[in-house]
Order: C-alpha cells, then sequence, then structure tokens
C-alpha cells in the first residue's frame, strides 16, 4: 500500500466506526500558547478532553500535521542522519470524548492492524503501564495477544498533557523487523536497537492529576491514539526507513534533480526532502521566515536544507523548486498546500537569496577574523557570532578554518551556544496554566445590533479593584454588569461602545465595554445620584461613536478581501483595531506593499463603498460558512451557530464576524489608505480612515498642500515641479560642496606630510583632523597612504557635542609582517575609552574620551619603536 492508501484505508475504517472525520487543524495550534506548534494529533482536540469545547460529535478521526523542530521536541539535528527522525510528520489518530475507553480503543488498533493492513500477529509486540491489569486482560485474554510477546512498562507508559490536569496509563503496539535488525524487545536493555519500531500509542486518558499530585477518577474517561503515518508506511512497504517509502522516494528523487547530486542514500539529500515538507506547510499555514518565534524555527529549517544543498554542490538557488514535487505528493490530501503553492515558492525563492548574501557576508567576516588570528585556534566567541548574529553555519566555519590549518574552540563556542539557550528559555512567552478560568454566572443579552437604547436591569456592580458593592455613588469609578445592553463589548478588533446609563435621578458615563464569560462590561464613572444592584436602567451608546466605528469595521472587510485579491490569497489577518478614528489592520505578507499596489486596493475598496449593497447577515454551521466561502481563521473555536457576514455588492466580502456593522456598502461614505509599514518579519500593517475622518484628513492635507505653495510662490498644481527643480539644484550644491571638500582634505593631506616622522626607517604619520566627520576617515587614510607610499598612518576626529571619537589606522602592504593596523589601532584606542579591530591594513575604533586624544595619538611612534 502506497502512503496515501494507507492514510484513506485508516480514516475510512474509523468512520465506518462512528467517528467523524475531521480535517487536520494548522500547524500553528489555535488553543495552545504552551506550543510553538502543532506537534501531535490530539493537540487540536486538547480543548475537548479539558470540556472547554463541546462537539457535536463524541468519536473523532483525523490524518494531523504535526511538525517537531523547536522547543520541547526539537530533534532538528537529527534529521537525514536516522531512519525516522522528521521536521514534519503525518499522525493517523482516532478519539474517545467520554464515550468508548480500553476495550474498543484495543480492539480497533488490533483490528486495524491485523485485518485491514493484515500484519501477522507474530510480528507486533504490545506494552502497558505496569499498573494497567486492566488493559493487560483485554489484550491477552481478549486479543489473544502472546504473552511471550508483552511488556508491561512504567515512566514509558504513562501520558499526561502537563505537571497538572489529564493524564493515564497508555499501551504502545511495536513492529518486530526480524533477528537480522539489532535491538530488543521493549523494556529490555538494548530496547533502543532499531529492531523493534512503536508504531501506535493509545492513552487512557482517565485521571485529572491535581496540584498536590492526586490522580482523581475524571467523569469521562477518554482516548487519545496516534500512529505515525511514515512509520506504518515503511512497514507495509517492506522497508526499514522511513526515508525508503514511497512519499520520500519520490522527493529524493526531486531534490536529486534540483541539486545535480543523484545519490539519494546521501543524508543531506534526506534533510532536504524531509525539510520542504515542513516549510511548505508552515508557510501555507501562514508563518513566514523571521528572526523570533516561529518565523526563526523556519528559517533555521530552510537554512539547514539550503546549505546541505551547496554541499552537495547545487548552484544557485534550488529549494523552491521542490514545492511542485511535495504538492504532487500531499495536494490531494491536503488541498491547503495546493493552493498556496505559489506563495510557498516565492518565500523559499526569497529566503535562498537572502541566505546567498548571508553566505556572502559571512565569509567576508570569516576572511577578516582569520587574518587577524593570533595562533591557530578560532575563539568560540567568533564561531559563535558569526553564527548567531550572521546566520553563518558552524559546520561551513569548521570547514574553512580546516582548510587553512586552524582549529575551533568548539568548548568555547557551546558555552555561549548554552548561555544563549539559557536566554531564549528565560524569555519564553509558551508556558500557561490549564487550571486558570474566570466565570460569572448567566450572561448578558446583546441587543445593539439592532438598536443603540434599551431598557435594562442592573444584575451586578464591582469598584475598580474587582470587589463586588450593591451601590455606587456620585464620583464613584466602577464597573456594570446588565441583564441587556445594547453596548459592544471589545472583541474581534473592535473597541467597547461608550454612552450612558440613565436611571431616576442619576447618570453613568460609559466609557468602554468590554466582555468577561458571556458578560458586557460597562466600566466608567457615576456623574451624578446612585446606582444600586437591581434598579431599572435605560442603557445609551453615543451614536456618533458607533456609526465611526461601524464604517471603520466594515471597511476592514472590504480591504482584507481587496488585499487578497491584489497580492494573493495567503493574505490571512494577524491583528486589527477597529476605533472611530481610524482602522488598523496587521496581515501576512513577505515584503512591503507598493504603492500601485496600495492604490489598487484602495480603488476596489471605494469601488465597492460607491455600490451601495445591502450588508447581509446569517446564522449558519461552520460547516456551512466553510461552504458558502466564508473567510474565518478556522484554527480559532466558533460557536456551533455563526454569525456570517457579506458586505459588497457581487457577495464581495464574507467573513465570520460578531462585530457591528453598516446597513449598506455605501455608509462607509469613502475609504483612504494612510500608511502601510511592516511591523515583524512577514507581518505587514495598513492603516486607514473612512468617512467624516477622511474628509477632514483630506481638507487637512489640502491645507497644507497650499501653505507649501504659497512658500514656493506657485499655484498647488505646480508644487511638484517647483520641489523637483529644488531638490536638483540642491544636488547639484552637494557634488560641488563635496568636490571642494575633496580638494581641501588632498591639500591638507600634502600639508600633513610633513608632520611624518623616522621610527626605524619607517614613515609614521599620527595627527587629529579638525573639521573632517568620521566617515570621510577612509578616503583621507588612503589618500595619505597612496602619498607616503611606504609607512603608517593613524587618524583621529573628536566630536565634542557627542564626546565621541573615531580612529582609524593603516599600514601600507609591505609592512603588515612587521605592523598590524588591529593592534595600533586598538593600542591608541585604550586610551581614549574604547575598542575596535580589522584587517592588517586597515582598522578601525571608536572611544568616548576626547581630552585624551592628543596623548594617545602622540604616543604612537614610541608603540611602534617598541614594536619593532
Amino acid at each position: 500500500m502506497n502512503s496515501a492508501d494507507i492514510r484513506q484505508a485508516f480514516l475510512s475504517y474509523f468512520e465506518e466506526h462512528g467517528h467523524t472525520r475531521v480535517p487536520s487543524s494548522s500547524l500553528v495550534p489555535g488553543n495552545d500558547p504552551t506550543l510553538l506548534f502543532t506537534n501531535a494529533g490530539m493537540v487540536p482536540f486538547k480543548d475537548v478532553f479539558l470540556g472547554r469545547d463541546p462537539r457535536d460529535y463524541v468519536r473523532a478521526t483525523s490524518a494531523q500535521r504535526c511538525v517537531r523542530a523547536g522547543g520541547k521536541h526539537n530533534d532538528l539535528d537529527n534529521v537525514g542522519y536516522t531512519a525516522r527522525h522528521h521536521t514534519f510528520f503525518e499522525m493517523l489518530g482516532n478519539f474517545s470524548f467520554g464515550d468508548y475507553f480500553k476495550r474498543d480503543a484495543i480492539r480497533f488498533a488490533w483490528t486495524f492492524l491485523t485485518e485491514v493492513l493484515g500484519l501477522p500477529k507474530e510480528k507486533l509486540w504490545v506494552t502497558v503501564h505496569i499498573s494497567d491489569d486492566e488493559a493487560e486482560r483485554i489484550w491477552k485474554d481478549e486479543m489473544g495477544v502472546d504473552p511471550e510477546r508483552f511488556s508491561k512498562l512504567d515512566e514509558d507508559n504513562f501520558w499526561q498533557m502537563g505537571d497538572t490536569g489529564p493524564c493515564g496509563p497508555s499501551s504502545e503496539i511495536f513492529y518486530d523487523h526480524g533477528p537480522e535488525v539489532a535491538g530488543g524487545p521493549p523494556g529490555s536493555p538494548d530496547e533502543d536497537g532499531d529492531r523493534y519500531i512503536e508504531i501506535w500509542n493509545l492513552v487512557f486518558m482517565q485521571y485529572d492529576r491535581d496540584a498536590q499530585g492526586n490522580l482523581n477518577p475524571l467523569p469521562k474517561p477518554s482516548i487519545d491514539t496516534g500512529m505515525g503515518l511514515e512509520r506504518i508506511a515503511a512497514v507495509m512497504q517492506g522497508v526499514h526507513s522511513n526515508y525508503e517509502i514511497d512519499l520520500f522516494q519520490n522527493l529524493l528523487a526531486a531534490a536529486a534533480e534540483a541539486t545535480g547530486h543523484a545519490d539519494t542514500k546521501t543524508p543531506s539529500l534526506r534533510v532536504i526532502a524531509d525539510h520542504i515538507r515542513s516549510c511548505a506547510f508552515l508557510i501555507a499555514d501562514g508563518v513566514l521566515p523571521s528572526n523570533e518565534g516561529r518565523g526563526y524555527v523556519l528559517r533555521r529549517i530552510i537554512r539547514r536544507a539550503v546549505r546541505h544543498g551547496h554541499k552537495l554542490g547545487a548552484k544557485g538557488a534550488f529549494f523552491h523548486r521542490l514545492v511542485t514535487a511535495l504538492d504532487a505528493e500531499m495536494g490531494d490530501a491536503y488541498p491547503e498546500l495546493h493552493q498556496a503553492c505559489e506563495q510557498i515558492e516565492r518565500v523559499l525563492l526569497k529566503e535562498e537569496e537572502q541566505f546567498a548574501r548571508t553566505l556572502d557576508h559571512g565569509m567576508g567576516l570569516l576572511e577578516d577574523a582569520l587574518a587577524g588570528l593570533s595562533g591557530d585556534v578560532l575563539p568560540g566567541e567568533t564561531v559563535f557570532k558569526l553564527y548567531d548574529t550572521y546566520g553563518f553555519p558552524y559546520d561551513l566555519t569548521a570547514d574553512v578554518c580546516r582548510e587553512r590549518g586552524v582549529t575551533l574552540d568548539e568548548a568555547g563556542f557551546e558555552r555561549e551556544l548554552e548561555a544563549q539557550r539559557e536566554r531564549a528559555r528565560a524569555a519564553s512567552q509558551f508556558g500557561a496554566d490549564y487550571g486558570v478560568t474566570i466565570e460569572l454566572d448567566g450572561q448578558t443579552d446583546f441587543t445593539g445590533y439592532d438598536r443603540l437604547e434599551d431598557s435594562a436591569k442592573v444584575v451586578a456592580i464591582y469598584d475598580v479593584a474587582g470587589n463586588a458593592l450593591e451601590s455606587l455613588g456620585a464620583e464613584q469609578k466602577g464597573t456594570v454588569v446588565l441583564d441587556r445592553t445594547p453596548f459592544y463589548g471589545e472583541s474581534g478588533g473592535q473597541v467597547g461602545d461608550t454612552g450612558y446609563l440613565y436611571t431616576d435621578g442619576g447618570r453613568f458615563l460609559v466609557n468602554d465595554t468590554q466582555k468577561q464569560s458571556g458578560h458586557h462590561l460597562h466600566q466608567g464613572l457615576m456623574l451624578e445620584g446612585q446606582l444600586v444592584v437591581g434598579a431599572d436602567v435605560a442603557p445609551k451608546v453615543d451614536p456618533a461613536l458607533r456609526a465611526a466605528t461601524v464604517r471603520n469595521h466594515s471597511a476592514t472587510h472590504l480591504m482584507h478581501k481587496a488585499l487578497r485579491m491584489v497580492l494573493g490569497e495567503h493574505v490571512q489577518q494577524k491583528g486589527s483595531l477597529v476605533t472611530p478614528e481610524r482602522l488598523r489592520f496587521d496581515f501576512n505578507h513577505f515584503e512591503a506593499v507598493t504603492a500601485e499596489q496600495l492604490a489598487e486596493v484602495e480603488r476596489l475598496v471605494n469601488e465597492q463603498v460607491l455600490a451601495n449593497a445591502d450588508t447581509k447577515v446569517e446564522s449558519m454551521t461552520l460547516d456551512e460558512a466553510k461552504t458558502k466561502g466564508a473567510a474565518a481563521l478556522f484554527e480559532a473555536k466558533y460557536a456551533d451557530s455563526v454569525r456570517v457576514l457579506t458586505i459588497g455588492a457581487d457577495d464581495f466580502s464574507i467573513e465570520l464576524c460578531g462585530g457591528t456593522h453598516v446597513r449598506r456598502s455605501g455608509d462607509i461614505g469613502c475609504f483612504h489608505i494612510v500608511a502601510e509599514s511592516g511591523i515583524a518579519a512577514g507581518v505587514r500593517r495598513i492603516e486607514a480612515i473612512t468617512g467624516e475622518g477622511a474628509l477632514a484628513w483630506f481638507a487637512d492635507q489640502e491645507a497644507t498642500l497650499g501653505r507649501v505653495a504659497a512658500r514656493l510662490k506657485a499655484k498647488p498644481e505646480q508644487v511638484e515641479e517647483r520641489v523637483e527643480s529644488l531638490v536638483e539644484r540642491n544636488r547639484g550644491l552637494e557634488k560641488e560642496l563635496e568636490r571642494l571638500k575633496a580638494k581641501l582634505a588632498s591639500a591638507a593631506g600634502s600639508d600633513m606630510l610633513g608632520q611624518a616622522r623616522d621610527v626605524q626607517g619607517i614613515k609614521v604619520l599620527s595627527t587629529q583632523l579638525e573639521g573632517v566627520s568620521s566617515k570621510d576617515l577612509r578616503g583621507m587614510l588612503d589618500q595619505l597612504k597612496s602619498k607616503l607610499g611606504s609607512g603608517v598612518v593613524v587618524l583621529g576626529v573628536a566630536d565634542k557635542d557627542s564626546g565621541k571619537v573615531s580612529l582609524i589606522a593603516g599600514v601600507t602592504e609591505d609592512l603588515t609582517s612587521k605592523v598590524k593596523a588591529g593592534e595600533l589601532v586598538n593600542h591608541v584606542a585604550s586610551q581614549v575609552g574604547g575598542k575596535g579591530g580589522g584587517r592588517p591594513d586597515m582598522a578601525q575604533a571608536g572611544g568616548s574620551d576626547v581630552a585624551a586624544l592628543p596623548a594617545a595619538l602622540e604616543s604612537v611612534p614610541a608603540w611602534l619603536e617598541a614594536k619593532l
């Protein structure tokens, strides 16, 4: 059976036994801040097991995409060199949420393996936890497992979600590759061999571990199982390594063609074939290369693949060319991969090209370090800086050093690397307590979709510290909870409403509305009178601010669609903020949006505004919303019934949204983008305005243009031409100034040559310059070295305003065997509170003691004489 057939057989088998087939979730967990990536099949169901996310089914099955390349589960360095380590893998799983338990879970697994797949029972080995007598009886007495092929283990067979929470014993099924392969059965001293390979793990989730470590029985014991597709495919196809299965063989052939290296068994090709899977699916799920978090892991995987390709002799960019081969293998099973192919190729190509520049830059830095090296050991600090700061691979540094007869300070590198890991662990944001929840009885009935005024009753009052009150007096701040309200509570990026709560003789100013556990919390100040729990109130939303907010919110939906049309379907929302003043929208994109693209986005949105189409709101199931084409973050959690919003002509924008919106697209008035910027690697931000805010912005811009025109003594339409003329004139004046400065510097250089001293036959010039910027020092140095012919030059500049000293030292080529510019400049820099470095013929440094500069420069001849 090929891999696709095994995947389909597994899902179909469990569907036939009452399980709902659930599509693979994103590799970016939507319900677990403790994880970098989805690393197991049960991750998407974690809240279901915890009882926080009820579903309309109690049995499920899935083929879940998983990545293990960071954090706790990180075997990146082993990938390609072992038979079963991968950054990306598929986990086949079946799950029971309080429905069936051990007996059925065991029966399902055994039947599938032995009857559906036809594996010989004598080739299977079963383990259970040492305490799990029930599972042992089921396996031996009911399934007929040979006691000679059965083990009871301790720590290895007990699973837990965290230090606290759901946990329970597990049962594993191993496949025996035969006595010709080294290794012993599970639990034996030589169990780490490759003869017995785990293919399926059944977790019996039956306890809840509390903070004291006690195991309390769960009211609804559940089942979580996982079987790696790659491992079972290797078994079914009669091979011992995952890289020999059909899926990998095709990817290896594509990698061999792309790199020009024919031997598909080489570890470097295996690295490339593995890495294209994780990289492509991560990009398809919205992760882009960056220098932190998930993006950093992706960048590291890409660069590792590219490095291995270059090691095999690949010329130019090659890695992105494997996307087509991967799509052919997995695109049918995962349509999101097929849809994102173009985006994946573009991101990979750009990252490859950028890394090529990194390699070039790193080689230059390494050459400088080797040129200035004293001895034959490259310090660990230098190796780590190349690796960490510049992304230069450690193994490439080792290769270059080996060619030069230089060894690496591996211990020093490891110390620096461990220090960096400690810093990363200390700064890690991935940690959360699953036991913490905030709950309030009941919920607030929100009526604000259809009205801005209502009648309600006060349910609860809290002071600013969160303490419950019976009443709130004048000039007292607090939070008021009502049984019903037209006030929108902040969520989905839309800010909370403001306004007033009126009562007999009293008025409460609402300056913000928040949502918590189904309640709307009206936060503000009691302006007059008194508010009492149980009192009747008349809530009234500020109509002008609500109208401005909904204009911006509806425009956000139109802009999101327009961005996908202009930039590509890969665009996904990464955050938003909708206020009465403006809208802010964050989205994934790998490069700056051009002015032309922004203009097209703006045109498309305003086209929909002018269409003045009715806004449609519908309630439907999540599956119905997906079928309709609604855009949403489908990794996020939604209720069984969702609110689908359609804005614009011909159903232009269809999205899931619980916010408030205009009744017709024309109510937006007009739309204008005011700013576009990058806020993180691979994440862009657009800020825009609508309605009255846009009209005010246009008026302000027109007034500014009028003032500029008046200063230029021109008409507004002549401003661009007049400014261009001024810019061109200024450019000419700057060139003339540079020419005169160069002429003066040359003359000054000739005058300075007379100050050169003779130190044991070497001409030495060390002097402080006035009226020369630090950036001009390099040019001055080159001129003086040229005029000296043979000699040593040290120049210094002091900026009294900033208190900074700039130094540069140069040694002509014929003298670098005797004098090193780096040592010389460091001698001078050490006297002015600084340090520096560079090549033997040129080195630069800085300092902070302006007053010490003259004496430091004066010490050069004596230092040189002692050196010689």
